[in-house]
């Protein structure tokens, strides 16, 4: 199976997360919410597949780039 990594857009503050490990996803949902520039910023999945690994918890400070979570397709 292939991989997806999903990575921070923005730098920011994760305020939610909607998914957890093993929880099959479709394109286009919601993994997590992105607190950047005073704005909420909806992480979606760019996949259908399986969440892998989620590297980040609510309130936790993300760098551009820094990996949110990994999809399996």
């Amino acid at each position: 199976m292939a991989q997806e990594i999903v990575e921070a857009p923005l730098a920011g503050k994760i305020l939610q997360v909607h998914v957890k490990v093993g929880d099959r996803v479709n394109e286009g949902d919601t993994l997590c919410t992105l607190e950047a520039l005073k704005m909420e910023n909806a992480i979606v999945s760019p996949v259908s597949g399986t969440v892998k690994e989620i590297r980040v918890v609510p309130g936790q400070a993300v760098k551009t780039s820094d990996v949110l979570a990994v999809l399996e397709y």
